[in-house]
């Protein structure tokens, strides 16, 4: 009889806690609260040297894909990938055509499921480019237009806008780039791609909501992005900068991580840190360094095509470098030097001025 009875009151004890837990949202089998067990959102920042690729594992269970590296990442990248066990990619951004932002994504594309695609309205005629195209005309997939009030997802408490590119014609392709925003809960994560203080102008003057717990720094740390009144609308706790060890453009510039500590944020490099994790649980976001996940290598020069200029690229023909977008022309030393495939180079000041070239008031040459 006082087996029956003890029985019988360890079966209502266990049945209190099970109804007590779930009013108070606990389970006290795994001793998680509903709160600490809600999905995650995650944000790869994959240590892919001197380029860009973002890995978003959004809490609905769907994949988004911010830029896929330089041509010779691939490897890297779709390794990556399905570790995290990723089959489809629901969103695919391509920032705007550079080949350290797309020289992966057409090997991208043939290895996965893709949903939708979002590249600027930015074109080039570089061979990486083309090859993107091709790839996403091979699967019958239709290119939407990256621009601000663009919203990707808006589900629940979980939204995904771009607030970039604001404008219609840029010199230069950087500030074509897609800058989108991802809000989680009372968290947010500003993905910049390598949008410079043009588009970080016409950001603000948009009105747009730029507040974010992490800023993933423009142009990979160059003091031609993250301007002061940007970074202050922004006001984030953490940056997270991508860029190769040893570059050859001096990324992240000194003058950037010098904004970047006064205004007290944490800052995360993939040159030091390697892939970088971000997770939020809606309230609380957690940091993750996983080292590196690339074999060393010198740094990326760019595109492997050769740019079209004026004279043979010597090292007597290099006392000036245009920029082919902006029709500007730098000294060697300038920080503001643009990307190889962009470069046009001089033998004198004469011959980048005849040639329709006007001097750049950085480095004043």
């Amino acid at each position: 009889m006082k087996r029956k009875t003890s029985l019988i009151i360890s079966f209502l004890v266990l049945a209190f806690l099970v109804v007590f837990g779930s009013i108070k949202g606990t389970d006290f089998f795994s001793g998680q609260s509903a709160a600490q067990a809600a999905p995650a959102l995650k944000l790869h920042f994959l240590d892919v040297g001197q380029a860009d690729c973002i890995l978003a594992q959004l809490p609905n269970g769907q994949i988004m894909l911010i830029d896929a590296g330089n041509n010779d990442d691939v490897s890297t990248i779709i390794t990556y990938l399905k570790k995290q066990n990723v089959k489809k990619i629901n969103y695919l951004v391509a920032t705007h055509p550079h080949e350290d932002h797309i020289g992966s994504m057409d090997s991208v594309i043939r290895s996965f499921q893709i949903g939708k695609v979002y590249m600027p309205k930015a074109t080039t005629t570089t061979k990486t480019f083309k090859d993107l195209l091709l790839a996403i005309k091979a699967k019958n997939l239709k290119i939407n237009t990256a621009k601000a009030g663009t919203v990707i997802l808006n589900q629940g408490n979980l939204k995904i806008n771009f607030v970039a590119p604001c404008g219609s014609n840029y010199d230069d392709l950087n500030n074509w780039s897609a800058v989108t925003r991802i809000q989680y809960g009372n968290n947010s994560f500003l993905l910049t791609g390598d949008a410079e203080a043009l588009s970080e102008q016409e950001i603000l003057s948009s009105g747009a909501n730029l507040k974010a717990n992490v800023l993933k720094v423009g142009y990979h740390g160059s003091s031609s992005s993250t301007s002061p009144a940007f970074l202050k609308a922004v006001a984030p706790k953490y940056a997270v900068i991508s860029m190769g060890t040893g570059n050859k453009y001096g990324h992240p510039h000194k003058v950037t991580l010098t904004k970047l500590t006064n205004a007290k944020v944490q800052v995360y490099r993939t040159d030091q840190d390697g892939t970088i994790i971000a997770a939020s649980d809606g309230k609380n976001i957690t940091i993750k360094k996983l080292g590196s996940t690339i074999k060393p290598r010198a740094p990326n020069t760019g595109n492997t095509i050769a740019p079209a200029v004026p004279v043979a690229p010597t090292p007597s023909s290099k006392n000036y470098i245009g920029n082919k977008n902006s029709k500007k022309f730098h000294l060697p030393s300038c920080s503001t030097l643009p990307a190889e495939q962009n470069r046009v180079y001089f033998k004198t000041r004469e011959e980048a001025i005849k040639a329709g070239y006007v001097p750049c008031k950085v480095c004043k040459p």
